[in-house]
């Protein structure tokens, strides 16, 4: 199933990190089938607008109108959130558990992101990208409508962003969102994409 059309809609956002205003005024609208590029400075509140988005951390004004409901969005860190100390499986199933999908969408999403093979390995021994992989087979787990993406191409090779590419381009295909920070540019190709500066 399709995750569901949607209309995020932000007005006159303002975001303080601590005693410091990071940005004000801030306004933007993201629907279905559209993926927003965060850029900016380091500094400039990219990190802190998603962890916003997603009801980690608290406006300081503003609204936010059409976010999904509870459930409804992937939070994605550049930490990945990851158990070290558990096998890649271990991790995808302990995360199915958390939010209530079915442990049988770890398999093919292993599978898509090239790790089922690896599945048993602790993702201590991991690369850097394999860890990123491990991490975006969240996405692909359960099917939720907005995705928040911190940083989503750091560690990854080439096959990796051709990966990232292909679910990100599939997620907008289907009616799905995406706020995704980065530092370089998304892969080329992307249908849907908008880009939103942050000024620090």
């Amino acid at each position: 199933m399709p995750p569901p059309a949607f209309q995020l809609e932000i007005s006159d956002l303002a975001v303080r990190r601590g005693p410091r205003l990071l940005f004000e005024g801030l306004g933007f609208r993201l629907a279905g089938g559209e993926i927003l590029h965060l850029q900016g400075a380091n500094g400039a509140g990219k990190t802190s607008l998603l962890e916003t988005l997603a009801g980690l951390r608290r406006a300081a004004a503003g609204q936010m109108r059409g976010l999904p409901e509870d459930g409804g969005l992937h939070w994605l860190g550049h930490r990945n959130a990851l158990n070290l100390s558990l096998s890649v499986l271990e991790n995808l199933e302990f995360w199915c558990g958390l939010n209530g999908a079915a442990a049988t969408a770890c398999p093919p999403a292993l599978e898509r992101v090239g790790l089922w093979k690896l599945r048993h390995r602790l993702v201590r021994t991991l690369s850097a990208g394999q860890k990123r992989r491990a991490a975006l087979a969240r996405l692909l787990a359960a099917r939720r409508p907005l995705w928040l993406l911190d940083e989503p191409l750091d560690g990854l090779d080439r096959q990796g962003l051709e990966l990232f590419a292909q679910l990100l381009g599939e997620h907008a295909a289907a009616g799905g969102g995406a706020v995704v920070t980065s530092h370089q540019p998304l892969p080329a190709g992307l249908a849907g994409v908008r880009v939103l500066v942050l000024e620090a």
